[in-house]
């Protein structure tokens, strides 16, 4: 126990604050609880020193419900920042393990309270903070103490692994369809009958975003939790990531899992095991499709391969409109963060990235002499050599006859990987699978697998292709269409058509006013006029878009809906992006 000397410069008083912890929270509601017990403890301490100057300061530090293996406190927190601000000259505790029972936290905080001379006294143990003896006494008790907390947890970890051996809910919320009754799960029988419609919608959709999409469409939402302190939360649409637990949680088979292993519960089961199965089955099916890139529905030919310029894997996904299905190839950061926080991520068509890929690796195919290097560093005949060089060639040929399982195949064993970069798409092909590809197998298919697995050296392939932002997502553009070579845009010559036509029924006068216009020509007013306004744009802008070489970021969707396009000539260039 440190006892400090009045001060001269604090005219005699020693400020001592007195910290107090409990580490459960039982009990706390009490009228005289274990931290007034210390605290009272500490104050008749600090009044017997009352000759040597000490005071009590009125500030309380109190930490309930709180472990003392984290610094992580708020009162103790407080009590560090008063010291460091010059407020307290002594720190009384009941016991030593009240403030800490880590070494290694005691050290840190030893060594703030020896920064600005501040004592420290324990009024069950005694003992000198400033000399090593007492440093020493004092870490033999932290040892203890920290032996203590150890041997703790190791037999609430035994005590949890027994309980849950004998299938005994160890606490915790409740998932959706069970209740708390006397620390037993209990079914809810009208959340139960939504579990199951969970878990049977699933495998009629067989996709969790599906699944969760429709699940907020039908106004099924999480289960509403009470706190003890009155405060609601809960209550919000089921989320991919809630979903995923939930269709694994053996809880709903009746089972207690404990680190991998499974236990007969003591609590009733919500889902059969026949649809139980049956949906793990599924889920196990769209993991391997996820990997491979494969899914029945929603097949994507590059899927598992294709990364942006940050290192982002790319996924396949798809958008319909108007009935049409379009794929994509995403960034993951876009899934799991949203686009407001998915900074430099792409979203671009998947048959663009598809066309590209594909084209450069027929390219590969039907040169002869890169496919000569490639299948010799395996292929000792010369005669073998040519053969499959010929093969080669007469794949690069035949590669639309392909099915897209053959096209997907070759892709997915001779590609490592795809990186798509503002100014090029790279694809780092691995040579060595180039002569197991093209060898023959015993059914004359023309297309084996690589034996084995082993990474090998890749040689990249690049191809030049602008990326430039387009709406929502990207487009890629060649070099030699960035070049001239461009390609009218189909969908913008059919608008610039319609409002030409538009024009012409407008300049024969046979219509009472716009109003009578408009409902003839069954269009909008509002659209009508957004349509025929494009009929007068400038004639070199028109002549531009004739040849398909309007700046990217102008698309039919983004022409049509322009509803302040400046009448004259320059301002339209500019407002279109052609200056």
């Amino acid at each position: 126990m440190t006892r400090p000397k009045p001060d001269p410069g604090r005219r005699g008083a020693v400020r001592c604050a007195i910290y107090t912890r409990k580490s459960s929270e039982e009990g706390l509601e009490q009228d005289f609880n274990s931290l007034h017990a210390q605290r009272e403890a500490c104050e008749a301490y600090v009044k017997s020193q009352r000759q040597e100057g000490w005071l009590i300061l009125p500030a309380s530090y109190d930490d309930g419900g709180i472990s003392g293996a984290t610094m992580e406190r708020p009162a103790l927190q407080q009590l560090l920042a008063d010291i460091r601000a010059r407020k307290v000259d002594t720190v009384v505790v009941y016991k030593v393990d009240r403030l800490t029972r880590s070494l290694a936290d005691f050290a840190k905080i030893v060594e703030i309270f020896d920064a600005s001379d501040v004592a420290f006294v324990s009024v069950t143990q005694h003992f000198n903070t400033t000399s090593s003896m007492g440093r020493l006494t004092l870490n033999v008790l932290l040892s203890f103490a920290q032996f203590e907390r150890e041997v703790a947890g190791e037999r609430i970890r035994d005590k949890i692994a027994a309980s849950k051996q004998r299938g005994m809910w160890m606490g915790g919320n409740p998932p959706l369809g069970y209740d708390v009754r006397d620390r037993k799960l209990v079914v809810n029988e009208s959340e139960a009958e939504t579990v199951r419609h969970i878990f049977r919608r699933y495998t009629i959709l067989q996709s969790v975003r599906l699944l969760a999409e429709d699940l907020a469409g039908s106004g099924i939402i999480c289960k509403q939790r009470l706190g003890a302190n009155g405060r609601r939360w809960g209550g919000q649409p089921l989320a991919r990531g809630a979903l995923y637990l939930m269709l694994q949680n053996r809880l709903y088979l009746g089972d207690v899992t404990h680190k991998g292993r499974n236990y007969p519960g003591q609590h009733a089961p919500i889902v059969e095991t026949a649809l139980w199965d049956q949906v793990q089955a599924c889920l196990a099916a769209n993991a391997v499709d996820r990997r491979r890139g494969s899914r029945a529905k929603q097949s994507s030919l590059l899927g598992g391969l294709i990364f942006d310029g940050l290192g982002h894997r790319m996924s396949p996904t798809y958008a319909v409109k108007h009935g049409k299905r379009y794929g994509y190839y995403i960034s993951r950061p876009l899934i799991t963060k949203g686009r407001t926080k998915a900074s430099g991520a792409l979203r671009i068509p998947a048959s663009e990235l598809e066309e590209i890929v594909t084209a450069r690796v027929r390219e590969m195919l039907a040169d002869g002499a890169a496919v000569f290097d490639a299948v010799s560093t395996t292929t000792a005949s010369a005669d073998r050599c040519g053969r499959l060089v010929a093969s080669a060639a007469a794949l690069a040929r035949s590669w639309s006859d392909l099915s897209f399982a053959q096209q997907h195949r070759i892709l997915g064993n001779l590609v490592a990987r795809i990186e798509v970069r503002d100014d090029a798409v790279d694809l780092h092909v691995r040579p060595d699978r180039l002569a197991p590809l093209l060898g023959r197998d015993e059914h004359g298919d023309g297309l084996v697998a690589a034996s084995d697995g082993r990474r090998a050296d890749t040689v990249t392939l690049s191809v030049r292709a602008g990326l430039q932002r387009v709406g929502k997502g990207g487009q890629l553009v060649l070099a030699d269409r960035m070049a001239g070579a461009a390609k009218p845009n189909a969908s913008l010559l059919r608008l610039l058509a319609r409002a030409h036509q538009l024009q012409q029924r407008l300049l024969k006068g046979e219509h009472r006013d716009f109003q009578d216009f408009a409902r003839d020509v069954g269009l909008n007013p509002n659209y009508a006029t957004l349509l025929l306004r494009l009929s007068w744009l400038a004639p070199d802008i028109t002549r531009t878009i004739l040849r398909g070489e309007q700046p990217p970021s102008l698309t039919a969707d983004k022409l049509s809906r322009a509803t302040r396009i400046p009448f004259d000539w320059h301002g339209q260039r500019a407002a279109l992006g052609f200056l």
